[in-house]
């Protein structure tokens, strides 16, 4: 493997978040933070990280929506955004996911279709020729490091030929890219695919580790689902000591985005994950920091035959989790099944976030009402669409009997400040110019 750059040393750190944006700042011993790059806007960042930043703490980037593992290139626009975001806050390096997040389009001849979600990618070598090109292309356009980070699946792809620490390691090897660990994804990949944490950790080039993630979860009906909204278990806290017996780790950091609990809380799951580390770290003997060899073969550039390939089996498998299509040959039907209902409640849940007039609107409703339009609507543009396409729906969609006729009233209101057709009157032209007005005003 090519040597790396020296690592930034990062410390302990959490994701900020706005709903504890205020715990953050009084945590003792945060040295930096993370924050999703999405979610930020360069020219309006808030207070609170500006505080942080003046403070010294640094903030990482963390981006959501690239894609890399996907058939097609990395989108210009989302490659300058997340650049946009590392230098306006100084930051030493920015991380995406090893995961494809849409399908289709003029690649396969078939819809575009978005997943809203990060999805696995196949481990064989074609894909793998793919995202060591793709993660080139985003190595080029950005202005610091880039880390990738392992994901967290409910399903896994026949037909594999590499293990998830077989992968990482070519991966890592074939482009100078750092990784970010998370070991809570490693967790859910043992319980959700019997994959062995140790295993891939003893594979890793741990040279490459830019730093490391912890996160909570819940089991339900022998499924781990990464909620990153309940406690951290021990399970992947002696995962990360694991981990930081074999190799000091430039950072750790706590993932939380839903479900917030107290100050208290939040503080003692940062001080047990030190203890993790630290326990680790005591441990640490030259014995322990071996690794599995490397696997043969050193890959090829992915022609546009392995492109179209790659991109046909991610669009059968999103369109089977997002639009009721057979499941493709060699699936897990009943966990892909999962998947689906695991995809359609993150979109009605980020809708509700992103249009939150809409729960208040119906109600009880709202949740009950999207999973039936999430049935036979995919997703094809970001979640602000989504909540376009939704209300267009409920308009479309005959009244029951017992509906309020107020609430199809503020809803037909609700999409004509936003999307509205030209007004059919003066007054109501008047109307839509001040709704527009303060849409513009909003963002």
């Amino acid at each position: 493997m090519e040597r790396m750059d020296r690592m930034a040393r990062l410390g302990t750190g959490i994701g900020w978040r706005p709903e504890i944006a205020d715990v953050v700042e009084s945590m003792p011993g945060i040295e930096w933070v993370e924050a999703v790059s999405e979610n930020l806007c360069p020219g309006h960042l808030p207070d609170s990280l500006l505080r942080l930043r003046e403070r010294g703490v640094t903030v990482v980037p963390h981006g959501v929506s690239l894609g890399l593992g996907g058939a097609e290139r990395p989108d210009a626009g989302r490659l300058a955004a997340l650049a946009e975001r590392a230098q306006v806050l100084g930051s030493p390096l920015v991380t995406e996911h090893i995961a494809f997040v849409r399908a289709g389009g003029a690649l396969t001849a078939s819809p575009r279709l978005e997943a809203g979600h990060l999805l696995p990618v196949p481990r064989t070598r074609d894909a793998l020729d793919v995202l060591c090109e793709n993660v080139r292309v985003a190595q080029d356009a950005l202005p610091v490091p880039l880390a990738v980070e392992n994901i967290a699946a409910l399903v896994s792809w026949p037909d594999e030929e590499l293990t998830e620490g077989q992968f990482l390691y070519e991966l890592a090897d074939r482009t100078g890219v750092r990784l970010l660990i998370d070991v809570a994804n490693l967790h859910t990949n043992h319980v959700n695919l019997g994959a062995d944490p140790a295993e891939a950790l003893a594979e890793l080039p741990l040279e490459a580790v830019a730093y490391v993630h912890v996160a909570g979860g819940f089991e339900r009906d022998g499924v781990w689902h990464d909620s990153h909204a309940h406690p951290v278990p021990r399970p992947v806290l002696d995962i990360l000591t694991d981990l930081a017996s074999r190799v000091a780790p430039p950072g750790v950091l706590l993932e939380r985005d839903e479900n917030f609990p107290d100050g208290d809380e939040l503080r003692g799951e940062v001080e047990a994950i030190r203890v993790a580390v630290e326990k680790g770290r005591a441990s640490r003997t030259a014995a322990t920091v071996g690794r599995a060899p490397r696997p043969s073969g050193s890959g090829s550039a992915a022609d546009d035959g392995v492109l179209q390939r790659l991109g046909l089996a991610q669009a059968a498998l999103l369109s089977a989790l997002v639009a009721g299509t057979p499941v493709p040959e060699g699936f897990d039907r009943v966990r892909l099944g999962v998947q689906a209902r695991a995809l359609a409640g993150k979109r009605a849940d980020v809708v509700g976030k992103v249009a939150p007039e809409l729960p208040v609107i119906l109600g009880a409703r709202y949740r009950p009402a999207f999973l039936a339009y999430a049935q036979g609507c995919p997703m094809t543009g970001g979640y602000r669409r989504d909540a376009l396409d939704f209300v267009a729906h409920l308009l479309r969609t005959a009244p029951g009997e017992d509906e309020d006729p107020g609430v199809r009233r503020e809803l037909r209101e609700w999409w004509l400040e936003r999307s509205g057709p030209a007004p059919r009157s003066t007054r109501a032209g008047a109307r839509l110019a001040r709704a527009t007005r303060r849409v513009l005003l909003r963002r």
